[in-house]
Order: C-alpha cells, then structure tokens, then sequence
C-alpha cells in the first residue's frame, strides 16, 4: 500500500558518512529520521522549515512520494532515503528556492 501523506517541512539530514541533503517530509517522517538517528543509521536530522506553503511544486512532490515510497514502520532497521529522479530533483530544488533554503 502507498502512503498519502502530506508535506508539511523541510529537514536537512547528514548522512554517518557526513554528507548533508534536504528532504521535503511532515512531522511523522521527521519522526522516523529521528529514531533512524537514535539507531545509529544516520547521523542526525534537523527541522529547518514548518508548514510550508502548498505550492504546486510541492503538490507535484508530494503525489510523487505518495506513488512511490511507503511510511516505514517503527520497527524499521534500515533508513531509506528517498530516490528523485532528475526532473523530481528539480522540483524538490524549487521547493527549496520557493523557501529560501537554497
């Protein structure tokens, strides 16, 4: 089953490794970037944006996640960034224009 969520925020997320990207989430996928850090499977999440505008950038993102990806469950082991695709990068890249965050 596909989820239906809602984007509501713009978190920053480094990876163990180091590296840093920008995710457009909601409060329950922060949740479960939160306990991804608490499990050690990456290194820390961080809210820089609440209740971002519903622009159709994001609409546009948001039926893409919903299409493709699933709300992990609690019990997850492994944290799973979500693939973009070239023309979905550039939407998430506009998202974080339309926010001042890029």
């Amino acid at each position: 089953m596909k989820s239906h969520e809602t984007l509501t925020l713009i978190e920053e997320i480094t990876r163990n490794d180091g590296t840093k990207y920008f995710e457009i989430s909601n409060i329950t996928q922060n949740g479960r970037a939160e306990l991804a850090a608490q499990r050690g499977l990456i290194k820390e999440v961080r809210i820089l944006q609440l209740n971002i505008p519903r622009s159709g950038s994001v609409i546009e993102y948001e039926n893409y996640v919903n299409e493709h990806f699933e709300m992990p469950a609690e019990n997850f082991t492994h944290f799973t960034e979500w693939d973009k695709t070239p023309q979905i990068q550039k939407v998430v890249a506009q998202i974080l224009r339309e926010n001042h965050i890029a």
